[in-house]
């Protein structure tokens, strides 16, 4: 595909109160040199799908080569500088009541540079919104917040900053980990050495892999199952006592299911038990 295109969206006030407003998409066969003294209006997110160009900010120049771009927060001056002829360039524009601290959840790098791989939607997604644009007027309002949603969650999957693994890459790489958890959540000897050999890799590598992935250390992570798994044993089991379930989750005892449960949930097993009780 080596046609340019541009769909600019109709914003209602209704849509004003959304969450997160799409405002504009399009793809540049030949980006031309463009300054913007005063940034752009809203979110801005600007991607390379062939040559290579610069994003040069206040502080110094962004290179973005095939499979790289960046996103800019409103009102921050920039300039497009071409490097590589023809840069090609695909861009998306948004904003939305909670479009700064959804970006901000999802933790999604402002002002740098973010890289994917070649088997990623990412690489061709010019392309999909192509072909799902080019005939269609019904992507406003709700329709647009969705698909801003969906492209930000790609980023936060497959995005790579400064050579590090994506959350896609450390998810892929913990997955047999993940399997035999699934398994083998409540035994005793279930630990970060154990996790290390089932992977073949050291203590650390595994905290830093569940750190990109989950934003959790590994022990958090097993907590955390355990706990969902007291839940459902909790609710389709109601005959199981609260012992009998801390001891099939993994946990010490049932005076340490109790406290780490009301910790976690904000109530006792039995109070959360309570509703699903006929």
């Amino acid at each position: 595909m080596a046609i340019d295109y541009r769909k600019f969206f109709v914003i209602t006030e209704t849509d004003r109160k959304l969450p997160l407003i799409l405002e504009t998409i399009g793809y540049e066969r030949e980006q031309q040199y463009y300054e913007r003294h005063e940034g752009y209006p809203c979110f801005h997110w600007l991607q390379t799908i062939s040559g290579s160009g610069e994003i040069i900010l206040d502080s110094g120049p962004v290179k973005l080569g095939e499979r790289q771009g960046m996103l800019l927060a409103g009102g921050i001056p920039h300039t497009y500088n071409v490097t590589d002829t023809p840069w090609s360039t695909w861009y998306l524009t948004f904003d939305g009541a909670l479009a700064a601290s959804i970006v901000h959840a999802l933790e999604i790098p402002l002002s740098s540079q973010i890289s994917w791989g070649p088997d990623t939607p990412l690489a061709t997604i010019h392309e999909y919104y192509y072909h799902k644009y080019r005939d269609s007027h019904d992507f406003t309002g709700t329709n647009g917040s969705l698909e801003i949603y969906q492209f930000l969650t790609l980023l936060k999957k497959h995005g790579i900053l400064n050579k590090s693994a994506s959350f896609s890459q450390s998810h892929e790489r913990l997955l047999p980990l993940l399997l035999q958890l699934e398994q083998n959540f409540a035994a005793a000897h279930v630990g970060l050495s154990w996790m290390a050999t089932q992977l073949g890799v050291s203590a650390q590598h595994v905290n830093t892999l569940f750190r990109r992935a989950f934003g959790l250390s590994p022990y958090q992570y097993l907590l955390q199952l355990r706990l969902q798994k007291s839940k459902e044993m909790l609710i389709a089991q109601p005959n199981l006592t609260v012992k009998h379930i801390a001891e099939a989750t993994g946990f010490l005892d049932a005076s340490h299911f109790i406290s780490t449960f009301r910790k976690a949930v904000g109530q006792t097993p039995d109070g959360f038990r309570h509703p699903y009780v006929k």
